[in-house]
C-alpha cells in the first residue's frame, strides 16, 4: 500500500494507524483523527478496524478498536460521544455530561449527523464509510464541530447548519473558523443518477457547474468535496482556511472503508475531535 496526500499524514507511531491533518495538527488546542480500516481485531468483512457498533460487528470487538484506536491517537476512551446519524441535517450540542454515548453508553436520540461542543474532555465521533467528513475549529471561542455529509446532508447544507449552530450558541464567527472536509468518495468515483443530480443543481448561490458533471450514458459525477467548500465558503469560512482531502475512499479501499468498493460488506471508520 502507497500513501500518497499533500494535506494529510498518515500516523503508524503507534499499533492503530489513523490519518491527521496536517492544517488542523498546527492548532494546538485540539486533537483529531480519521480511522483507516487497519489495526483492529474485528474479523470478516470487517477487517479489521470497524468503529461501527450498528453493521453486525461483535460489539466487543467494537469496543476494543476504540480502545485501541484512542490510545494510538492520544484520546481518552472515556471522553468519546458519538452520533446517531440517518443521512439528515440535525446538529447537537453535547457536554461533558454526554461522554460514552453512542459508545459504552445507549443512544439517547436519533438522526443526529452532526455534534458540536465547547467543553475541554469532550471527544466527538461521527461515522464514514465514502460519505463525506466536515471538521470545524473555531479558533477564537475555542468550539468544535463534527458533521456528517452524505449526498442528503450535503444538499441539506449541513455544513452551513453548524455553522450557524456554532455562531448561535458559542458565538462563533465564521471569519475565525478552520475547516477540513473529507476523506471520501471523490468525483471520479461518485456516479449517480438524475434524480440525485437535480438536487445539487437546486443548490441556491452555488456553482454546479463545479461539482455536477453530466455523462453520455445519462449519469452524472458529483463532486461531494466541492459541493461542501463552496456550501462553508458561502457560510462565512474563509476560502484560505478551507482544507479539502485529497484521498477517494473507494480508490483507497485498502486503507479506508468505502462502501461502493466492498458493495456494503463492510465496516465504519471514524472522525474524532477534541477541545484539549
Amino acid at each position: 500500500m502507497k500513501f500518497q496526500s499533500k494535506t494529510m499524514t498518515l500516523n503508524n507511531q503507534g499499533a492503530v494507524p489513523y490519518l491527521t491533518y496536517n492544517s488542523l495538527s498546527e492548532i494546538k488546542f485540539i486533537n483529531h483523527a480519521f480511522s483507516t480500516r487497519l489495526g483492529g481485531v474485528s474479523g470478516g468483512e470487517f477487517t479489521s478496524m470497524n468503529t461501527g457498533f450498528n453493521r453486525g460487528d461483535d460489539p466487543d470487538r467494537v469496543t476494543e478498536n476504540y480502545k485501541r484506536l484512542c490510545q494510538s491517537a492520544g484520546f481518552e476512551f472515556e471522553s468519546l460521544v458519538a452520533s446517531a446519524q440517518d443521512h439528515n441535517t440535525f446538529v447537537r450540542p453535547v457536554t461533558r455530561a454526554d461522554r460514552g454515548t453512542g459508545i459504552y453508553r445507549p443512544r439517547d436520540m436519533q438522526s443526529v449527523d452532526a455534534l458540536i461542543t465547547n467543553e475541554t474532555g469532550v471527544t466527538l465521533v461521527t461515522y464514514y464509510a465514502d460519505c463525506t467528513p466536515l471538521f470545524f475549529v473555531d479558533t477564537k471561542n475555542r468550539a468544535i464541530g463534527l458533521a456528517h455529509a452524505g449526498w442528503r446532508g450535503t444538499v441539506g447544507r449541513i455544513g452551513e447548519k453548524v455553522v450557524q449552530k456554532m455562531t448561535a450558541l458559542y458565538g462563533t464567527d465564521p471569519a475565525d473558523m478552520v475547516a477540513a472536509i473529507g476523506p471520501a468518495i471523490s468525483v471520479c468515483c461518485y456516479e449517480v443518477d438524475k434524480p440525485c443530480a437535480d438536487h445539487f443543481y437546486a443548490l441556491e448561490g452555488l456553482n454546479s457547474g463545479r461539482f455536477v458533471f453530466p455523462k453520455e450514458n445519462g449519469k452524472y459525477m458529483v463532486d461531494l468535496i466541492e459541493a461542501n467548500r463552496q456550501i462553508l465558503s458561502a457560510a462565512g469560512v474563509p476560502d484560505e482556511s478551507i482544507t479539502l482531502s485529497d484521498l477517494c475512499t473507494n480508490c483507497n479501499s485498502d486503507l479506508l472503508w468505502s462502501h461502493r468498493a466492498t458493495n456494503g460488506k463492510r465496516g465504519n471508520m471514524s472522525a474524532f475531535l477534541c477541545l484539549c
